[in-house]
């Protein structure tokens, strides 16, 4: 008798073990539910932070606090990548929390100079009216509806904008770096550079 050819697999049957899942599309699922659950975890924290009638000393030591902060996330999320079994994904995950991060910091500290020293913007600043801002300048798009009138505000932004580039350009270097690292500690083989 001939055998059949080799074709789709049988259809499970009771009592037959089931295919695993595939943990790829698991592991993608669940990196995208926690970066948006870190994004929308920063936001609400930014609306929730009890941010009114601070002083300008104060709001210097946050801004360095914060931008501490943000490096050292930036420092643990680059070592959870490299020692995870699905490093690209984790740094989805790395960039979500120190992109957003980022911004909240900025959007919180241009807030507080607002209500410091009121007319540093060229109208005044809600929460919302200081994250718009803060995007406006990070995605370069500056829509010029609101701009930075002081000095200390000028500055503020200058200092987000070269942040900005540095999050862009250096840490994705750094990032991908990091992605080698874990797929070289699995043994596979990572990308070739472009």
């Amino acid at each position: 008798m001939n055998e059949p050819a080799a074709g789709p697999a049988e259809p499970d049957r009771p009592g037959r073990a089931k295919p695993p899942r595939r943990p790829a599309v698991r592991a993608s699922a669940w990196s995208v539910v926690r970066a948006v659950g870190i994004v929308a975890a920063l936001i609400t924290a930014y609306y929730l932070l009890p941010l009114d009638k601070a002083e300008q000393a104060s709001d210097a030591a946050l801004l360095a606090c914060g931008l501490l902060g943000v490096l050292l996330v930036f420092l643990w999320e680059l070592r959870a990548i490299a020692r995870s079994p699905h490093p690209r994904l984790k740094a989805v995950e790395a960039l979500a929390a120190t992109l957003v991060l980022f911004l909240v910091l900025f959007a919180g500290v241009y807030y507080l100079l607002e209500d410091a020293s009121p007319g540093s913007f060229s109208e005044p600043l809600t929460r919302t009216d200081a994250l718009y801002f803060t995007l406006t300048t990070f995605t370069t798009v500056g829509f010029g509806d609101i701009t930075a009138r002081s000095q200390t505000g000028r500055v503020l932004t200058m200092l987000q904008m070269t942040g900005g580039l540095l999050i862009v350009g250096v840490a994705a270097r750094i990032l991908s770096g990091a992605i080698r690292v874990g797929l070289q500690r699995q043994g596979r083989r990572p990308p070739p550079d472009s």
